[in-house]
C-alpha cells in the first residue's frame, strides 16, 4: 500500500514538473479574458477544444476564474512564437467555439514574452 502511494506521488510530481517545464519553455504567453454565461457549459466546450489547441501550437494552458464571479474567466495559452499565438487567436473555429460556449462579447487578448533579464 505504501509503495503504491509513493509511486502515485512520484507520478504526480513528474506531471507537475513537466507542466512547469512546458510553461517555462514558452516564448509567448497569450492571455484571454472574457465573461461567460455559464462556467460549466463553457468549460465543457473549452475542454473539448484541447485537440485543436494542441494542433495549433498551444504548449501549455490554464484557466482562472475570478474570486468574485465564477463566470469571469482568464485563460492562459503558451506558444513558441508570437505568430503561432496570433494565428491561433484568429482561427474561425475558435471564434465559433467561443460563441457556442456562451462567451459574452469580444474577449480581451494580450500577449507577453518571458523576460530573461
Amino acid at each position: 500500500m505504501k509503495f503504491r502511494t509513493l509511486l502515485a506521488a512520484g507520478a504526480m510530481c513528474i506531471s507537475i514538473v513537466a507542466a512547469a517545464g512546458a510553461a517555462q519553455a514558452a516564448d509567448v504567453r497569450m492571455f484571454v479574458h472574457h465573461q461567460v454565461n455559464d462556467y460549466a457549459t463553457w468549460r465543457k466546450s473549452y475542454n473539448s477544444f484541447a485537440p485543436i489547441q494542441k494542433k495549433h501550437g498551444v504548449i501549455y494552458q490554464a484557466v482562472y476564474q475570478s474570486t468574485d464571479d465564477p463566470n469571469d474567466i482568464t485563460v492562459v495559452h503558451d506558444f513558441h512564437t508570437l505568430d503561432a499565438a496570433k494565428a491561433f487567436a484568429a482561427l474561425p473555429e475558435l471564434k465559433a467555439a467561443m460563441e457556442k460556449s456562451g462567451v459574452k462579447g469580444a474577449p480581451q487578448i494580450w500577449y507577453t514574452t518571458r523576460s530573461l533579464k
